[in-house]
């Protein structure tokens, strides 16, 4: 639990450092990029050959999947029914599904169940959160936005350019067992940057004001993310009889709050410019209630 108060921690200080003005107003964004470009590519070189393909990993694939149909399928009529706007509406359906499985997923899951459930992590997030990110937040985003429909070539060449996802394809192919002494000291540095630099970027985008026509969709959004996806990713692992380690790792990372970089991706395209900076914020806050309970709860469970 140490390592989770270090986290709280830092998240305060970044947003302590931003209330003040201390650092530059684009400090988060450039902390966001190092962290996509260096950090999460040495995360996944290092853990994911540790991996052998396995069907005990497939709840691992499969879970986020499931919690985005879903949350498709509660939503969409939901929204319409309480006569929810187009932007809120997209906000729901990308930032419910989504959590920040590898900002905050990674160091939490270090924190809570130990290193050597990194790579299990990993599964879950470039197999099932990296991937709906580039087909599912996309298409939403493309399809309420004001800008022309979904492209598929567009989405194609953002999928093969995202840095992790090059990491990933290299991890797959080359391992990194050849590398010498000095490359993987060096690879290791940049993965153990993760922590501190996620977490102050987390604290210096934190904004939590709330307005009163985004009262309904918030709840409804940190309701659905922090309490009943996590809750289902419990029922999908024990129904799949998945092992221990996998169930454990589906659940926090299913309680994980929503994603930054879906976040980002939404207000990019003008939607929900106040509802899903509010999401994100107050779901960090309040996940350090939730992430632990579901933890606990987990222990029990499996």
């Amino acid at each position: 639990m140490s390592s989770y108060i270090l986290i709280l921690i830092m998240i305060a200080l970044g947003w302590t450092l931003a209330r003040f003005r201390v650092l530059p107003g684009a400090t988060a964004d450039v902390l966001n990029r190092v962290v996509i470009t260096l950090c999460l590519p040495a995360l996944i070189l290092i853990h994911l050959p540790e991996l052998e393909p396995a069907w005990s990993l497939l709840p691992l694939i499969l879970i986020p999947w499931l919690l985005l149909g879903a949350t498709v399928l509660v939503i969409l009529p939901l929204a319409r029914w309480l006569g929810l706007s187009r932007e809120s509406t997209a906000a729901l359906l990308v930032l419910i599904p989504l959590g920040n499985t590898s900002f905050l997923g990674f160091p939490l899951v270090e924190a809570l169940l130990g290193a050597q459930y990194l790579s299990l992590a990993v599964v879950y997030d470039q197999f099932g959160s990296f991937l709906i990110v580039c087909t599912h937040v996309l298409f939403v985003v493309g399809w309420y936005g004001a800008d022309a429909r979904p492209n598929l070539a567009s989405m194609a060449r953002k999928v093969i350019s995202f840095p992790p996802f090059l990491a990933l394809l290299f991890a797959l192919v080359f391992g990194n067992a050849w590398f010498p002494e000095w490359l993987d000291e060096i690879t290791r540095r940049f993965a153990d940057m993760l922590l501190p630099l996620v977490t102050l970027a987390i604290g210096m985008s934190l904004k939590l004001r709330l307005l009163r026509e985004d009262r309904v969709p918030l709840m409804i959004g940190l309701g659905g993310k922090l309490v009943v996806l996590p809750a289902l990713a419990m029922g999908l692992a024990l129904a799949m009889g998945a092992n221990r380690e996998v169930a454990m790792v589906g659940v926090l990372e299913s309680a994980m709050p929503p994603m930054i970089t879906a976040a980002a991706l939404l207000t990019g395209a003008g939607l929900a410019v106040r509802l899903a900076p509010a999401l994100v914020a107050w779901g960090v806050l309040l996940s350090a209630v939730t992430v632990p309970f579901w933890f606990a709860l987990s222990e029990r469970v499996f």
